[in-house]
């Protein structure tokens, strides 16, 4: 080889020559307890960012201050120690998605935690995302059935709306939650319930009802126990969102619950106080809106030019003796599309669901419900009102009218017709049949106590000879359909022995 060839050779691989400088910034911790770590040297760390410590344990960069960043531990931070490393991972906190985590029970980072090996990812998911603006979304019009008679009637769900569920403990706020994921069977509606904070014992016992129902087939868990660092369950609810979103991204509709945001505010209290943040009213931090309005806001019905798809979200709340307006009950309120609440003394009394129909309302209302059911539930909320203000009154007097007593009826076989068993939700059309012969009177000659009897043999009968005739009420309502849910009445009280 000559010299000029051998020039040429050095020029060529000169010029092609890179340098990949592989630039990875590290932070010292400064102090380490209760889940949360305080780290210097961090100079360009972002807001939500990852960082990693020397025992692989992850952690979210939560507070950028001047010398130091507050993070959250996402794991076992007892292992971690003063004067450890921590790494600056470049990348926004993310979960991994894809269709096969649906029917599996994962923790907030979206690792398997049901003994079923991995779950195959798709994509990485951010946990936090702007929520779709105005132009992209389309006015709630299409129903979300729950299959429970009383909210189907009379507190209407549609699909992308945010209706909270609020009551005091043990009061069956979960159990209509898990009653509308069971209901959704055949309705091609995904499902991602996330328990916060909860008793991981309790969760499973839903899970394996789940199972029974057939409902896991198209239901996710994100689960958050109580025993589970405050980290965890302050993402829990972020990451059940993100996991709804990516299925939203592909056109479907998905139903979130979140079960339940008490707990979540409490547990953003307890980082936020860990991180000294100034506390405020009941030593919440003045953000807290904010953590459930971005929460929120992202539930939404899409559409056509952006995919068609929805989340609709049932956020759940606890009450203390009933107390709608502290401090994190009322900011829910205010968000969402209206509330369900459910009164610890209706539920003593036996009446369950225990949704006290007065304080409940939706904001959505008729245009989320079928055209059958928003024809014949109108009269009954009406006819409950009077009822309640009735009955306070005719305890003191037993001297009453005939047109009071037949109120009085009315009213008691209404709540009658309304209790329903947990796990036996109802689809719509049967609803209407029963709720149109309470408003006909054609339950006059009924006695209240053979309601519930005459409801299920009626259903029974509904389904061996009239199966027809549910066909076209759930397609919609007209004169016909009407004379001839009339006749089939009449043809089953004829036959009705109680």
């Amino acid at each position: 080889m000559n010299t000029e060839t051998l020039i040429k050779k050095i020029e060529t691989q000169i010029n092609n020559f890179e340098t990949n400088v592989d630039v990875t910034e590290y932070g010292i911790v400064q102090s380490i307890g209760d889940g949360i770590a305080r780290v210097s040297g961090l100079s360009h760390c972002k807001a939500s960012e990852m960082i990693e410590f020397d025992n692989g344990t992850m952690g979210v960069a939560l507070n950028l201050e001047e010398d130091t960043v507050g993070i959250i531990v996402l794991g076992d931070y007892l292992s971690i120690k003063e004067g450890d490393k921590a790494k600056r991972t470049g990348n926004i906190l993310a979960i991994p998605v894809g269709d096969a985590i649906v029917g599996r029970v994962v923790d907030p980072l979206a690792h398997p935690i049901d003994g079923k090996g991995d779950i195959a990812k798709d994509v990485d998911q951010l946990i936090e995302r702007v929520a779709p603006g105005v132009m992209t979304r389309e006015p709630v019009s299409v129903p979300m059935q729950t299959g429970i008679k009383v909210i189907d009637a009379l507190v209407p769900i549609g699909r992308g709306q945010r209706e909270l569920i609020i009551g005091d403990r043990q009061t069956g706020k979960t159990a209509l939650a898990i009653d509308t994921i069971i209901n959704q069977k055949g309705q091609h509606m995904k499902c991602v319930y996330v328990a916060i904070g909860q008793k991981k014992s309790k969760v499973m016992r839903a899970v394996r009802r789940l199972e029974t129902a057939g409902a896991m087939e198209y239901t996710t868990i994100v689960l958050a126990g109580a025993s589970d660092p405050s980290s965890l369950q302050y993402i829990a609810p972020y990451s059940g969102v993100a996991i709804a979103e990516y299925f939203l991204d592909k056109g479907e509709d998905v139903l979130v619950v979140y079960d339940d945001l008490s707990k979540h505010a409490a547990a953003y209290r307890e980082i936020s106080l860990l991180l000294r943040r100034p506390p405020g009213r009941e030593a919440y931090p003045g953000d807290v809106f904010y953590l459930h309005s971005r929460l929120l806001e992202r539930a939404c019905r899409l559409n056509a030019d952006n995919g068609g798809g929805s989340i609709t979200a049932l956020p759940v709340i606890e009450t203390q003796g009933g107390d709608i307006s502290a401090y994190i009950p009322t900011n829910v309120i205010s968000i969402t599309d209206g509330q369900i609440f459910l009164e610890a003394g209706l539920f003593n009394k036996g009446i369950r669901p225990a949704i006290n129909v007065g304080f409940s309302v939706s904001r959505v209302g008729g245009s989320a419900q079928a055209k059958a059911m928003k024809k014949t539930a109108g009269p009954m909320k009406l006819a409950l009102a009077q009822y309640r203000e009735l009955e306070s009154f005719a305890q003191f007097d037993s001297d009453l009218d005939a047109q009071t007593k037949a109120t009085l009826d009315h009213g008691a076989k209404s709540v009658e017709l309304l209790k329903q068993k947990q796990y036996s939700p109802v689809s719509m059309p049967k609803q209407v049949a029963a709720i149109y012969a309470l408003n006909n009177k054609m339950l006059d000659g009924i006695q209240k106590e053979k309601v519930q009897a005459w409801e299920q043999e009626f259903y029974s009968f509904l389904d061996a000879s009239k199966s027809s005739l549910l066909t076209d009420i759930e397609k919609g309502w007209t004169e016909d359909i009407e004379q001839n849910l009339t006749s089939a009445i009449t043809e089953f009280n004829d036959v009705f022995t109680g």
